[in-house]
């Protein structure tokens, strides 16, 4: 082995430590970030908010960590999916636009219960179906991961870039997670508040035999 004065080897090992150092620093940079519209979302469900304004503050959260051109929120509603979210303004076409299941990119997905990530040309998919009120449609690349509630599906999540785009692991994990987030939020947005603060929470989790009665915990102990 040379020495660092005598030699180029000392140097090219230097520099690879260097740039593994950085490559560690970036993904602890994106992890952190990850983590962040992880809890963004959660504090988000535990506001007083519009269920409309937190779905769009949920979009407007993964398009900036994605750095997409838009995402999208789509809800079920019977046998069609509508658009409920859109990072990009379409007042017309919120609640209005609408598919049937099975429908185009964002139809299998809710359909076969899958994620989907196309890298290119997703206009080009034999599943890909135009919507002329999405101008978005004729973009590049596409990420779409199912919504789910009580492990059923009730919606999709999009995201869009307007170039071809190599989408990442995290950006997968994100919107996956991002789906069954916004599906528990579906599920406490059902219930009004007066219900939440009346609920006997203990009784709910004794109800499925996660805690004992107190009949039963008094009778153990004056038992034993």
């Amino acid at each position: 082995m040379q020495c660092n004065q005598c030699g180029r080897p000392g140097r090219q090992w230097d520099n690879g430590i260097v740039a593994r150092l950085r490559d560690l620093e970036e993904r602890l940079e994106r992890l952190e970030h990850q983590l962040a519209v992880y809890q963004r979302i959660s504090r988000l469900m535990v506001r007083e908010l519009s269920l409309a304004d937190t779905l769009h503050a949920i979009v407007r959260l993964v398009q900036e960590f994605t750095s997409c051109d838009a995402c999208f929120i789509y809800l079920i509603d019977g046998e069609d999916l509508v658009l409920c979210a859109s990072s990009r303004p379409h007042p017309a076409q919120i609640g209005r636009l609408r598919m049937h299941i099975g429908e185009g990119l964002t139809g299998w997905v809710a359909r076969e219960r899958k994620l989907l990530a196309i890298s290119a040309e997703a206009y080009k998919d034999p599943r890909f179906k135009s919507f002329s009120e999405l101008p978005e449609d004729s973009y590049e690349a596409f990420l779409s991961a199912p919504v789910i509630a009580r492990n059923r599906v009730v919606g999709v999540i999009n995201v869009q870039h307007r170039a071809p785009h190599r989408h990442t692991g995290a950006e997968m994990e994100l919107l996956t997670t991002v789906g069954e987030q916004v599906g528990c939020l579906l599920v406490v947005a059902r219930m009004p508040p007066q219900m939440v603060e009346q609920a006997n929470h203990v009784e709910l989790v004794r109800s499925h035999g996660h805690i004992a009665r107190i009949d039963e915990a008094v009778s153990g102990r004056t038992g034993s």
